[in-house]
């Protein structure tokens, strides 16, 4: 058995000098598929994770009518409370609301402490839904609720939120796959122009009785390690690349809503993704050729 795999390594490893050119080519286009493989899974799951920071802090603010007395503001949070796609109800008085006003001023809030006589806000009940997108619909039948004076939950910039995470997840799918399919066939190709190279010798192997797994295997490893090849400078780049990225934008970036995920172990998750994506590009890629044209 060991021999066995002994002599399909050493086949595989020589065929890949003799086809320098079609293996350089091949590899290359596994690193040029990986690196943008790569560097759109750490845009997109970096996207995702300030997406849902975000998303966290999305809630409507349901403005009471100053009509209201406490019955109806008690109706109206049986009504919110009720809503299915619903998680929580919060009331807020106007005095509260205006000591946030003040807050999120800072210094120049304190010119808002002259209201504190007269506060001419609103009370309101701060909802927030199950699933966030939801907020758009949930917002529109809370609009059309009794002693509702008006609906504020940030319309313009959380559709455009999801709109914008959306497509870049469809506009990445499709440049992924578009990708990977032209390393498998290049790949593809460099075990085609070695299965001809060697079709004499292959036609002798069955000859004297070899299975079809024996032919296959020294092409199924070739695969392997013009994947696995291709994944090393990706996985590389990215390594260094990011822990620049983290150590330059973090101490500008701290406190916002736009985090960055950590360095470890997202790094190590991305780079076991690339090495594996690399290693079933170059498995496929051999397979498919083997199947076609071996005819074995």
């Amino acid at each position: 058995m060991n021999k066995t795999l002994g002599r399909h390594l050493r086949e595989a490893v020589k065929s890949l000098g003799r086809n320098a050119w079609m293996s350089v080519a091949s590899i290359s286009a596994v690193t040029v598929t990986l690196l943008l493989v790569g560097t759109f899974l750490v845009i997109m799951m970096n996207l995702n994770n300030i997406a849902s920071n975000i998303e966290e802090d999305v809630e409507i603010t349901v403005l009471i009518d100053r009509t209201a007395d406490q019955n109806a503001q008690n109706q109206l949070e049986s009504k919110l409370k009720n809503l299915e796609k619903v998680e929580n109800v919060q009331f807020s008085s106007k005095d509260q609301e205006l000591e946030k006003l003040i807050k999120s001023f800072g210094e120049k809030g304190e010119s808002f402490k002259l209201f504190e006589q007269d506060n001419p806000l609103n009370d309101v009940f701060i909802v927030k839904t199950k699933v966030p997108e939801d907020t758009p619909v949930v917002a529109e039948e809370i609009k059309k609720m009794r002693y509702v004076e008006n609906v504020q939950y940030a319309e313009e910039t959380v559709e455009k939120l999801f709109e914008v995470v959306n497509v870049s997840r469809n506009i990445g799918i499709v440049l992924i796959i578009g990708l990977v399919f032209t390393a498998m066939f290049l790949i593809s190709n460099t075990i085609k122009i070695t299965i001809f190279a060697r079709r004499r010798e292959i036609e002798i192997m069955k000859l004297v009785g070899a299975t079809n797994w024996f032919i296959r295997w020294p092409f199924f490893l070739e695969g392997l390690f013009l994947g696995a090849l291709g994944a090393v400078i990706p996985i590389t780049v990215l390594v260094v690349s990011y822990n620049s990225l983290v150590n330059i934008a973090v101490p500008y970036i701290q406190g916002s809503f736009v985090e960055l995920l950590p360095f470890s172990p997202f790094v190590f998750q991305i780079s076991a993704i690339l090495l594996l994506i690399g290693v079933l590009i170059g498995i496929w890629g051999s397979l498919m050729s083997v199947r076609k044209f071996l005819k074995v």
